[in-house]
This record gives structure tokens, C-alpha cells and sequence, in this order.
């Protein structure tokens, strides 16, 4: 199996842009290996767009503590 320079930095940039958007989700970067692994990738898409992200709760919560 030979990887070509495009497949190896398709693959770079998949890994670093969905790191960086799970780390502002507030989840660990390590979940974003889940999308190299067939249909488990497709769930852990589905359960990220309707589980409540950590760094929304702690958002909301740091504005329950100011009012």
C-alpha cells in the first residue's frame, strides 16, 4: 500500500482541524482518531452534533453564576 503526498497531507490536515475543533468543543483531541476507523466515524459525528459539548456547559453555567 503506497501513500501518495496528497493522501498523506489530506490526512494532516483532517487530523489537525478536527483536533482543534473538538478541543474548542471542549473534548479530548484524541477522539478525532475515531474518524480513521470505518462507521464509527459516522456515529461519532451524530453523537457530537446532538451531545451537549463541555465547553458550552461550562459557558452556561459561568452565566447562571453571574445573574
Amino acid at each position: 500500500m503506497i501513500i501518495n503526498l496528497w493522501q498523506l497531507a489530506f490526512l494532516i490536515i483532517l487530523l489537525l482541524l478536527s483536533t482543534t475543533i473538538l478541543n474548542k468543543a471542549g473534548f479530548s483531541r484524541w477522539w478525532a482518531l475515531c474518524l480513521f476507523l470505518p462507521m464509527v466515524n459516522i456515529l461519532m459525528i451524530w453523537a457530537f452534533a446532538f451531545v451537549v459539548w463541555p465547553a458550552e456547559k461550562a459557558e452556561s453555567d459561568r452565566l447562571e453564576q453571574d445573574q
